[in-house]
Protein backbone atom coordinates (compact mmCIF):
# COMPACT_ATOMS: atom_id res chain seq x y z
CA UNK A 1 0.00 0.00 0.00
CA UNK A 2 1.24 3.49 -0.84
CA UNK A 3 1.65 5.84 2.13
CA UNK A 4 -1.48 7.88 2.70
CA UNK A 5 0.51 11.05 2.05
CA UNK A 6 1.38 9.84 -1.46
CA UNK A 7 -2.21 8.87 -2.20
CA UNK A 8 -3.47 12.26 -1.05
CA UNK A 9 -0.84 13.92 -3.22
CA UNK A 10 -2.20 11.98 -6.21
CA UNK A 11 -5.72 13.14 -5.42
CA UNK A 12 -4.72 16.77 -4.85
CA UNK A 13 -2.92 16.92 -8.19
CA UNK A 14 -5.91 15.44 -9.97
CA UNK A 15 -8.30 17.90 -8.35
CA UNK A 16 -6.11 20.71 -9.65
CA UNK A 17 -6.54 19.26 -13.15
CA UNK A 18 -10.30 18.78 -13.04
CA UNK A 19 -10.88 21.41 -15.72
CA UNK A 20 -8.40 19.67 -18.01
CA UNK A 21 -10.18 16.37 -17.46
CA UNK A 22 -13.47 17.95 -18.47
CA UNK A 23 -11.87 19.56 -21.52
CA UNK A 24 -10.51 16.22 -22.76
CA UNK A 25 -13.81 14.54 -21.96
CA UNK A 26 -15.63 17.10 -24.10
CA UNK A 27 -13.24 16.39 -26.97
CA UNK A 28 -13.84 12.65 -26.66
CA UNK A 29 -17.62 13.03 -26.53
CA UNK A 30 -17.67 15.35 -29.54
CA UNK A 31 -15.97 12.61 -31.59
CA UNK A 32 -18.92 10.27 -32.01
CA UNK A 33 -18.11 6.56 -32.22
CA UNK A 34 -21.12 4.28 -32.79
CA UNK A 35 -20.21 0.59 -32.77
CA UNK A 36 -21.53 -0.02 -36.29
CA UNK A 37 -19.56 2.77 -37.96
CA UNK A 38 -15.96 1.63 -38.41
CA UNK A 39 -14.84 4.96 -39.86
CA UNK A 40 -16.17 6.87 -36.85
CA UNK A 41 -14.74 4.45 -34.28
CA UNK A 42 -11.34 4.50 -35.97
CA UNK A 43 -11.39 8.31 -36.06
CA UNK A 44 -11.98 8.35 -32.31
CA UNK A 45 -9.32 5.67 -31.82
CA UNK A 46 -6.75 7.90 -33.50
CA UNK A 47 -7.55 10.71 -31.06
CA UNK A 48 -7.19 8.36 -28.09
CA UNK A 49 -3.94 6.92 -29.50
CA UNK A 50 -2.46 10.40 -29.84
CA UNK A 51 -3.13 11.11 -26.16
CA UNK A 52 -1.29 7.95 -25.13
CA UNK A 53 1.57 8.65 -27.53
CA UNK A 54 2.05 12.02 -25.86
CA UNK A 55 2.50 10.15 -22.58
CA UNK A 56 5.23 7.91 -23.97
CA UNK A 57 3.15 4.74 -23.98
CA UNK A 58 3.57 1.98 -26.54
CA UNK A 59 0.42 1.93 -28.68
CA UNK A 60 -0.54 -0.85 -31.07
CA UNK A 61 -3.50 -0.53 -33.40
CA UNK A 62 -5.10 -3.95 -33.81
CA UNK A 63 -6.76 -3.70 -37.20
CA UNK A 64 -10.19 -5.22 -37.79
CA UNK A 65 -12.14 -5.75 -41.00
CA UNK A 66 -15.65 -6.00 -39.59
CA UNK A 67 -15.39 -3.55 -36.68
CA UNK A 68 -13.40 -0.58 -35.53
CA UNK A 69 -9.74 -1.19 -34.75
CA UNK A 70 -8.86 -2.10 -31.16
CA UNK A 71 -6.06 -0.36 -29.25
CA UNK A 72 -3.45 -2.07 -27.08
CA UNK A 73 -1.48 0.33 -24.90
CA UNK A 74 1.36 -0.80 -22.65
CA UNK A 75 3.29 0.85 -19.86
CA UNK A 76 6.31 -0.51 -17.95
CA UNK A 77 6.18 -1.28 -14.24
CA UNK A 78 8.71 -1.23 -11.44
CA UNK A 79 9.09 -5.01 -11.62
CA UNK A 80 9.19 -6.24 -15.20
CA UNK A 81 9.06 -9.94 -14.36
CA UNK A 82 5.76 -9.74 -12.49
CA UNK A 83 2.56 -10.72 -14.35
CA UNK A 84 0.93 -7.65 -15.77
CA UNK A 85 -2.30 -5.82 -14.95
CA UNK A 86 -4.92 -5.64 -17.70
CA UNK A 87 -7.23 -2.61 -17.83
CA UNK A 88 -10.30 -2.98 -20.04
CA UNK A 89 -12.39 -0.31 -21.74
CA UNK A 90 -14.20 0.32 -25.00
CA UNK A 91 -14.20 3.02 -27.66
CA UNK A 92 -17.68 2.41 -29.04
CA UNK A 93 -21.04 3.82 -27.95
CA UNK A 94 -24.68 2.93 -28.61
CA UNK A 95 -25.54 6.33 -30.13
CA UNK A 96 -25.81 6.85 -33.91
CA UNK A 97 -23.90 9.53 -35.75
CA UNK A 98 -25.68 12.84 -35.29
CA UNK A 99 -26.77 12.19 -31.70
CA UNK A 100 -24.85 15.31 -30.66
CA UNK A 101 -27.48 17.40 -32.44
CA UNK A 102 -30.13 16.37 -29.90
CA UNK A 103 -27.92 15.73 -26.87
CA UNK A 104 -24.88 18.02 -27.17
CA UNK A 105 -22.06 18.05 -24.67
CA UNK A 106 -23.01 20.42 -21.86
CA UNK A 107 -22.32 21.21 -18.23
CA UNK A 108 -25.19 21.69 -15.78
CA UNK A 109 -25.68 21.26 -12.04
CA UNK A 110 -22.22 19.82 -11.51
CA UNK A 111 -22.65 17.21 -14.22
CA UNK A 112 -21.39 16.78 -17.77
CA UNK A 113 -23.85 15.44 -20.36
CA UNK A 114 -23.39 13.87 -23.78
CA UNK A 115 -23.66 10.66 -25.82
CA UNK A 116 -21.40 7.94 -24.43
CA UNK A 117 -19.99 10.16 -21.71
CA UNK A 118 -20.86 7.74 -18.90
CA UNK A 119 -20.55 4.52 -20.86
CA UNK A 120 -17.69 4.94 -21.17
CA UNK A 121 -15.67 7.81 -22.54
CA UNK A 122 -15.15 9.19 -19.04
CA UNK A 123 -13.46 5.89 -18.15
CA UNK A 124 -10.96 6.42 -20.98
CA UNK A 125 -10.21 9.89 -19.62
CA UNK A 126 -9.73 8.52 -16.09
CA UNK A 127 -7.07 6.11 -17.33
CA UNK A 128 -5.06 8.88 -18.99
CA UNK A 129 -5.15 11.14 -15.96
CA UNK A 130 -4.39 8.29 -13.54
CA UNK A 131 -1.21 7.65 -15.50
CA UNK A 132 -0.46 11.38 -15.49
CA UNK A 133 -0.87 11.52 -11.72
CA UNK A 134 1.55 8.65 -11.21
CA UNK A 135 4.11 10.32 -13.47
CA UNK A 136 3.74 13.71 -11.76
CA UNK A 137 4.39 12.16 -8.34
CA UNK A 138 7.28 10.01 -9.53
CA UNK A 139 5.34 6.79 -8.94
CA UNK A 140 5.52 3.88 -11.37
CA UNK A 141 2.93 1.12 -11.50
CA UNK A 142 4.07 -1.82 -9.44
CA UNK A 143 3.52 -4.16 -12.40
CA UNK A 144 3.57 -3.58 -16.16
CA UNK A 145 0.13 -2.46 -17.34
CA UNK A 146 -1.75 -3.21 -20.56
CA UNK A 147 -4.76 -1.06 -21.48
CA UNK A 148 -6.99 -2.78 -24.02
CA UNK A 149 -9.58 -0.48 -25.61
CA UNK A 150 -11.96 -2.42 -27.83
CA UNK A 151 -14.39 -1.25 -30.50
CA UNK A 152 -17.37 -3.60 -30.21
CA UNK A 153 -18.27 -4.07 -26.54
CA UNK A 154 -21.72 -2.57 -27.00
CA UNK A 155 -22.58 -5.13 -29.69
CA UNK A 156 -21.31 -8.24 -27.89
CA UNK A 157 -17.50 -8.16 -28.34
CA UNK A 158 -17.58 -10.52 -31.32
CA UNK A 159 -14.19 -9.43 -32.71
CA UNK A 160 -12.54 -8.71 -29.36
CA UNK A 161 -13.51 -11.57 -27.06
CA UNK A 162 -10.71 -13.95 -28.09
CA UNK A 163 -8.19 -11.11 -27.75
CA UNK A 164 -9.49 -10.15 -24.30
CA UNK A 165 -9.28 -13.75 -23.11
CA UNK A 166 -5.79 -14.20 -24.53
CA UNK A 167 -4.57 -11.05 -22.78
CA UNK A 168 -6.25 -11.98 -19.51
CA UNK A 169 -4.64 -15.41 -19.27
CA UNK A 170 -1.24 -13.75 -18.81
CA UNK A 171 -2.38 -11.16 -16.24
CA UNK A 172 -2.37 -10.98 -12.46
CA UNK A 173 -5.55 -8.91 -12.33
CA UNK A 174 -8.11 -7.21 -14.56
CA UNK A 175 -9.55 -3.75 -13.87
CA UNK A 176 -12.64 -2.74 -15.85
CA UNK A 177 -13.43 0.93 -16.42
CA UNK A 178 -17.15 0.46 -17.01
CA UNK A 179 -19.29 3.04 -15.14
CA UNK A 180 -19.70 2.83 -11.40
CA UNK A 181 -23.07 1.89 -9.92
CA UNK A 182 -25.38 4.33 -8.16
CA UNK A 183 -24.84 7.83 -6.79
CA UNK A 184 -22.06 6.76 -4.42
CA UNK A 185 -19.99 5.02 -7.10
CA UNK A 186 -20.25 1.38 -6.03
CA UNK A 187 -17.78 -1.00 -7.61
CA UNK A 188 -19.27 -3.99 -9.41
CA UNK A 189 -18.24 -7.27 -7.85
CA UNK A 190 -20.95 -9.36 -9.53
CA UNK A 191 -22.45 -9.33 -12.99
CA UNK A 192 -25.02 -11.64 -14.48
CA UNK A 193 -24.29 -13.93 -17.35
CA UNK A 194 -26.05 -12.60 -20.45
CA UNK A 195 -27.35 -14.24 -23.59
CA UNK A 196 -29.85 -14.13 -26.42
CA UNK A 197 -31.80 -17.00 -27.90
CA UNK A 198 -33.66 -16.94 -31.19
CA UNK A 199 -36.60 -19.32 -31.56
CA UNK A 200 -37.52 -20.08 -35.17
CA UNK A 201 -41.07 -21.40 -35.49
CA UNK A 202 -42.42 -23.12 -38.59
CA UNK A 203 -46.09 -23.85 -39.25
CA UNK A 204 -48.23 -24.16 -42.36
CA UNK A 205 -50.04 -21.43 -44.28
CA UNK A 206 -53.77 -21.58 -45.07
CA UNK A 207 -56.64 -19.21 -45.80
CA UNK A 208 -57.86 -17.78 -42.48
CA UNK A 209 -61.51 -17.86 -43.66
CA UNK A 210 -61.84 -20.72 -46.13
CA UNK A 211 -59.76 -23.49 -44.56
CA UNK A 212 -58.00 -22.39 -41.36
CA UNK A 213 -58.11 -25.97 -40.10
CA UNK A 214 -55.60 -26.93 -42.77
CA UNK A 215 -53.01 -24.47 -41.43
CA UNK A 216 -50.64 -24.61 -38.48
CA UNK A 217 -50.48 -21.19 -36.87
CA UNK A 218 -46.84 -20.29 -36.15
CA UNK A 219 -47.88 -17.16 -34.21
CA UNK A 220 -50.13 -19.24 -31.94
CA UNK A 221 -47.20 -21.63 -31.38
CA UNK A 222 -44.99 -18.66 -30.55
CA UNK A 223 -47.52 -17.45 -27.98
CA UNK A 224 -47.58 -20.86 -26.33
CA UNK A 225 -43.79 -20.92 -26.20
CA UNK A 226 -43.73 -17.42 -24.66
CA UNK A 227 -45.97 -18.71 -21.86
CA UNK A 228 -43.47 -21.52 -21.26
CA UNK A 229 -40.57 -19.08 -21.24
CA UNK A 230 -42.32 -16.91 -18.66
CA UNK A 231 -42.39 -19.86 -16.28
CA UNK A 232 -38.61 -20.13 -16.48
CA UNK A 233 -38.19 -16.85 -14.60
CA UNK A 234 -36.90 -17.34 -11.07
CA UNK A 235 -36.63 -13.86 -9.48
CA UNK A 236 -35.47 -15.28 -6.13
CA UNK A 237 -32.46 -16.79 -7.92
CA UNK A 238 -31.85 -13.75 -10.12
CA UNK A 239 -32.78 -15.67 -13.28
CA UNK A 240 -34.73 -13.79 -15.95
CA UNK A 241 -35.99 -15.07 -19.31
CA UNK A 242 -37.79 -12.40 -21.33
CA UNK A 243 -39.29 -12.51 -24.80
CA UNK A 244 -38.20 -9.20 -26.30
CA UNK A 245 -38.68 -9.17 -30.09
CA UNK A 246 -41.42 -11.06 -31.98
CA UNK A 247 -42.16 -11.34 -35.68
CA UNK A 248 -44.74 -13.44 -37.48
CA UNK A 249 -47.32 -13.54 -40.20
CA UNK A 250 -47.70 -11.94 -43.59
CA UNK A 251 -51.33 -10.84 -44.05
CA UNK A 252 -54.35 -10.63 -41.79
CA UNK A 253 -56.24 -13.29 -43.77
CA UNK A 254 -53.40 -15.84 -43.89
CA UNK A 255 -52.64 -18.39 -41.18
CA UNK A 256 -48.96 -17.61 -40.53
CA UNK A 257 -46.49 -20.27 -41.57
CA UNK A 258 -43.49 -18.74 -39.81
CA UNK A 259 -42.60 -16.72 -36.71
CA UNK A 260 -39.44 -15.67 -34.97
CA UNK A 261 -38.86 -14.78 -31.34
CA UNK A 262 -35.84 -13.23 -29.60
CA UNK A 263 -35.36 -13.96 -25.91
CA UNK A 264 -33.08 -12.17 -23.43
CA UNK A 265 -31.38 -14.43 -20.87
CA UNK A 266 -29.82 -13.40 -17.53
CA UNK A 267 -28.39 -15.57 -14.74
CA UNK A 268 -26.20 -14.65 -11.74
CA UNK A 269 -23.97 -17.72 -11.78
CA UNK A 270 -22.86 -20.68 -13.87
CA UNK A 271 -25.38 -23.01 -12.22
CA UNK A 272 -28.24 -20.68 -13.17
CA UNK A 273 -26.97 -20.50 -16.75
CA UNK A 274 -26.93 -24.28 -17.03
CA UNK A 275 -30.47 -24.49 -15.64
CA UNK A 276 -31.84 -22.02 -18.20
CA UNK A 277 -30.02 -23.57 -21.14
CA UNK A 278 -31.20 -27.07 -20.18
CA UNK A 279 -34.82 -25.90 -20.07
CA UNK A 280 -34.48 -24.10 -23.40
CA UNK A 281 -33.08 -27.17 -25.13
CA UNK A 282 -35.97 -29.21 -23.73
CA UNK A 283 -38.63 -27.06 -25.41
CA UNK A 284 -40.84 -28.93 -27.85
CA UNK A 285 -43.67 -27.81 -30.17
CA UNK A 286 -47.18 -27.70 -28.72
CA UNK A 287 -49.34 -27.56 -31.86
CA UNK A 288 -49.39 -30.68 -34.06
CA UNK A 289 -47.49 -30.03 -37.26
CA UNK A 290 -45.44 -27.13 -35.92
CA UNK A 291 -41.68 -27.11 -35.50
CA UNK A 292 -39.30 -25.02 -33.39
CA UNK A 293 -35.56 -24.44 -33.68
CA UNK A 294 -33.49 -22.91 -30.86
CA UNK A 295 -30.47 -20.83 -31.83
CA UNK A 296 -28.00 -19.05 -29.58
CA UNK A 297 -27.58 -19.08 -25.82
CA UNK A 298 -25.49 -17.35 -23.21
CA UNK A 299 -22.72 -15.27 -24.77
CA UNK A 300 -21.22 -13.70 -21.62
CA UNK A 301 -20.52 -15.86 -18.57
CA UNK A 302 -21.26 -14.37 -15.15
CA UNK A 303 -18.78 -12.38 -13.09
CA UNK A 304 -19.14 -14.04 -9.70
CA UNK A 305 -18.00 -12.42 -6.48
CA UNK A 306 -15.25 -14.94 -5.82
CA UNK A 307 -13.39 -13.44 -8.80
CA UNK A 308 -13.55 -9.90 -7.39
CA UNK A 309 -13.57 -10.18 -3.59
CA UNK A 310 -9.85 -9.70 -2.93
CA UNK A 311 -9.50 -6.88 -5.46
CA UNK A 312 -12.53 -5.13 -3.98
CA UNK A 313 -11.06 -5.34 -0.47
CA UNK A 314 -7.83 -3.82 -1.78
CA UNK A 315 -9.67 -1.04 -3.63
CA UNK A 316 -11.78 -0.32 -0.57
CA UNK A 317 -8.65 0.17 1.53
CA UNK A 318 -7.20 2.57 -1.04
CA UNK A 319 -10.51 4.43 -1.03
CA UNK A 320 -10.41 4.68 2.74
CA UNK A 321 -6.94 6.24 2.59
CA UNK A 322 -8.27 8.73 0.03
CA UNK A 323 -11.25 9.58 2.24
CA UNK A 324 -13.71 7.74 -0.03
CA UNK A 325 -16.26 5.20 1.16
CA UNK A 326 -16.49 2.44 -1.43
CA UNK A 327 -19.28 -0.11 -1.49
CA UNK A 328 -20.00 -2.96 -3.87
CA UNK A 329 -22.99 -3.85 -6.02
CA UNK A 330 -24.31 -6.42 -8.46
CA UNK A 331 -25.29 -5.62 -12.04
CA UNK A 332 -27.79 -7.29 -14.32
CA UNK A 333 -25.79 -6.22 -17.36
CA UNK A 334 -22.63 -7.81 -18.70
CA UNK A 335 -19.23 -6.40 -19.59
CA UNK A 336 -15.94 -7.67 -20.96
CA UNK A 337 -14.97 -8.36 -17.35
CA UNK A 338 -17.37 -11.31 -17.47
CA UNK A 339 -15.01 -13.05 -19.89
CA UNK A 340 -11.91 -12.57 -17.75
CA UNK A 341 -13.63 -13.56 -14.50
CA UNK A 342 -14.81 -16.81 -16.11
CA UNK A 343 -11.14 -17.67 -16.74
CA UNK A 344 -10.44 -17.43 -13.02
CA UNK A 345 -8.52 -14.14 -13.33
CA UNK A 346 -9.20 -11.70 -10.45
CA UNK A 347 -11.47 -9.04 -11.98
CA UNK A 348 -12.90 -5.82 -10.55
CA UNK A 349 -15.52 -3.88 -12.51
CA UNK A 350 -17.24 -0.51 -12.20
CA UNK A 351 -14.04 1.50 -11.76
CA UNK A 352 -15.22 4.15 -14.21
CA UNK A 353 -17.09 7.38 -13.68
CA UNK A 354 -19.96 8.13 -11.31
CA UNK A 355 -23.10 9.26 -13.11
CA UNK A 356 -26.32 7.89 -14.54
CA UNK A 357 -28.55 7.71 -17.61
CA UNK A 358 -26.49 5.19 -19.55
CA UNK A 359 -27.81 4.68 -23.10
CA UNK A 360 -30.34 7.49 -22.69
CA UNK A 361 -30.84 11.13 -23.67
CA UNK A 362 -29.73 12.22 -20.19
CA UNK A 363 -26.47 10.24 -19.94
CA UNK A 364 -24.14 12.13 -17.60
CA UNK A 365 -21.20 12.02 -15.19
CA UNK A 366 -20.55 13.79 -11.90
CA UNK A 367 -17.69 16.21 -12.58
CA UNK A 368 -16.35 16.55 -9.03
CA UNK A 369 -15.97 12.76 -8.79
CA UNK A 370 -13.66 12.49 -11.81
CA UNK A 371 -10.44 13.28 -9.86
CA UNK A 372 -11.46 10.84 -7.11
CA UNK A 373 -12.03 7.99 -9.53
CA UNK A 374 -8.75 8.69 -11.33
CA UNK A 375 -6.93 8.70 -7.99
CA UNK A 376 -8.49 5.36 -7.08
CA UNK A 377 -7.32 3.84 -10.36
CA UNK A 378 -3.84 5.33 -9.92
CA UNK A 379 -3.67 3.85 -6.43
CA UNK A 380 -4.61 0.42 -7.73
CA UNK A 381 -2.04 0.56 -10.53
CA UNK A 382 0.66 1.59 -8.09
CA UNK A 383 -0.02 -1.05 -5.47
CA UNK A 384 -1.43 -4.24 -7.00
Amino acid sequence: MLPRQKLMLLLAGLRDREAQMVSLLERFVRCESPSDDKTAVDRFGRIVSAEWNRRGATVRRLRQRDAGDHLRISLPGRTKRLPQILVLGHLDTVYPLGALATMPFRLARGRAFGPGIFDMKAGLVLALFAVDALAHTGTMPNRPVVFLWTSDEETGSATSRAMIEQEARRRAAVLVLEPASGPTGCLKTRRKGVGTVEIIITGCAAHAGLNPQDGVNAVHEMALQIARLARMNQPSRGITVNATVAHGGTRSNVIPAAARLEVDLRAPNAAGMRTVERKLRALRPVLPGSNIEIRGGFSRPPLERRASAKLFAHARQIGKELGLKLDESASGGGSDGNFTAALGVPTLDGLGAIGDGAHSLTENVVVRALPERAALLAGLLATL
